[in-house]
């Protein structure tokens, strides 16, 4: 690998990364290249969104906008009751790297989440998380390049997550492979490009508590090899001035889980059927992706269909599995029984047919079935003030086997959202009471269990700056998601957009602000905030 690279400006993206991770693995000497990143520069917790995860805080943060502006709340997006898996084409808001093209400033982004399809600029990217295995780069072509100066290069574990063939060991060793590939893409292209900014993510550390359910010494593993990667992009890039951040934290879930739909059925919210295709979630679409398949939309195959009818006969997959877990056959079972039929072989929301319900668990909310709005909506609109209030009272009352509140927020989606796609939002958000509890979207016969993981999301990620031109000793204890595009701009000594929700902070210097033009998509997609207000005065809902 060549040493000529140049970056101007890095922002290092570490999935999940936060101070009390960091920390407790400094002490031990794990990250040296992280640690003198903290002690030499500016080091602080960095507030994440509501909600929390991946695939809407990956795009808050490289847009500077909240997902009411940007569009994207969780890993799907919703059609009616149907679903979709999202991807960049549901981001409508203009990308941190997009706006510096407008300034001549070029960038290389790499395994940044939700950025398939990418778009067209001054430079090159990438895209990772949530796109297809062999994902469309930019300039055309650019993925081939990789791979014939890296070698192999690729987006998800070559295994299939539970997957009890593979060693522990083999799978952490997966985990090193992939950190590398990143690292090793990356430095291939800040020397092709030479660019202004460069961009960075690693996902691992995060999916490494989620499938090794926070054993620390597959974490040390997993970060470890993270941190040698970051010193070797350091060395080769020698970047000016050295930005990290997180999407959010990571700690353990001290509460269980609460069964929010569980909750709302017995409240008389929600309508049941049996058979139908499951709870919406990305994950029946991860192996077509893994596999290298464009798809963003699941439909039942042969046996999932099959279930589906089973369960209308009053065979749920439930009933199936406490039969097989009294005779001692559920675990043997559970390896061979494809995921698609746990899913549409039990009973499930009725969605057309119940007042309000959760959709999915990582929105953090209910959604009320509307008049208007939704496809079979049976709430009027003149009563959507009256049932939002009436379920915010009931969820806000809602305690746990301790007697302590299950939720440390229950509140309109506007104490959170606005912008033109607040109306894709939830209806109420329903924030866990300092996120120990695991709100789970299946139904069951029991409210509360043990948390699905032991390990989950928290609020607090990090920010940390350190090099040319930053006051490592700003008057500055914590920072927002949204804060990191216009910083990042201001280091560049380029305006950031006026549509931006978040501020400079005060580590560099403030450039201003100026306005773009409306955001039209990479190809012509999305929608302007006037075409978002014709659709909603359509719908009655502006005068």
């Amino acid at each position: 690998m060549s040493d000529s690279a140049g970056v101007d400006t890095l922002l290092i993206g570490i999935d999940s990364g936060c101070l009390p991770v960091f920390e407790r693995l400094f002490a031990d000497g794990d990250l040296p290249n992280l640690e003198a990143l903290c002690s030499e520069g500016l080091s602080i917790p960095l507030e994440s969104q509501i909600p929390p995860w991946t695939p809407s805080a990956w795009p808050s943060m490289y847009t500077g906008v909240n997902p009411g502006k940007h569009g994207v709340y969780t890993f799907t997006g919703f059609d009616g009751y149907d679903f979709h898996v999202v991807s960049a084409r549901d981001v409508r808001e203009h990308r941190l790297w997009t706006l510096l093209d407008d300034h001549d400033r070029s960038s290389v982004v790499v395994n940044v989440p939700v950025t398939h399809p990418p778009d067209e600029f001054d430079g090159a990217i990438v895209p990772g998380f949530i796109g297809p295995e062999n994902p469309d780069c930019h300039p055309e072509g650019l993925l081939s390049d990789v791979r014939e100066a890296i070698g192999e290069y690729y987006v998800y574990p070559n295994y299939t997550r539970g997957d009890d063939t593979i060693s522990d060991e083999e799978k952490l060793e997966e985990y090193r492979h992939l950190v590398g590939m990143r690292a090793d893409a990356f430095r291939y292209l800040a020397d092709r490009f030479d660019p202004d900014f460069g961009f960075l993510q690693f996902q691992k550390p995060d999916t490494v508590f989620h499938e090794f359910e926070g054993d620390w010494d597959a974490v040390r593993e997993v970060y470890r090899a993270t941190d040698e990667r970051i010193g070797e992009v350091l060395e080769d890039c020698d970047p000016d001035r050295v930005f990290v951040a997180s999407d959010h934290g990571m700690g353990p879930m001290e509460s269980g889980e609460f069964r929010v739909n569980t909750y709302l059925q017995r409240k008389g919210y929600i309508e049941t059927k049996k058979g139908g295709k499951g709870m919406p979630t990305w994950n029946v679409l991860r192996d077509d992706l893994r596999e290298g398949e464009d798809k963003t939309e699941w439909e039942p195959g042969t046996v999932e269909r099959l279930a589906s009818i089973a369960a209308k006969a009053g065979v749920t997959t439930n009933k199936v599995g406490n039969l097989l877990e009294a005779v001692g056959l559920a675990d043997v079972a559970a390896r061979h029984v494809p995921s698609g039929v746990v899913r549409t072989g039990n009973e499930q929301v009725d969605f057309a047919a119940s007042t309000a319900y959760m959709r999915s668990r990582t929105e953090l909310g209910v959604r009320i079935n509307l008049q208007g709005r939704d496809p079979e909506g049976v709430v009027p609109p003149e009563k959507y003030d009256a049932v939002r209030e009436k379920l915010i009272s009931d969820l806000s009352g809602v305690t746990g086997p301790d007697g302590e509140p299950v939720f440390g927020e229950v509140v309109p989606r506007e104490e959170y959202y606005d912008g033109p796609f607040t109306e894709d939002a939830v209806d109420i958000l329903t924030v866990p009471n300092d996120f120990q509890y695991f709100l789970s979207a299946e139904l069951r016969e029991d409210l509360f269990s043990s948390a699905t993981e032991p390990w989950n999301h928290k609020l607090d990620g990090v920010f940390v700056a350190t090099g040319e031109g930053i006051d490592t000793d700003a008057d500055v204890d914590r920072a927002h998601l949204y804060d990191v595009a216009p910083t990042i701009m201001a280091a560049l000594g380029v305006p950031y957009s006026d549509r931006m929700d978040g501020e400079v902070i005060p580590c560099v210097d403030d450039a201003g602000s100026q306005s773009y033009p409306s955001y039209s998509g990479a190809n012509g997609e999305g929608s302007s905030e006037a075409d978002v207000e014709d659709r909603l005065s359509d719908l009655g809902y502006l005068e």
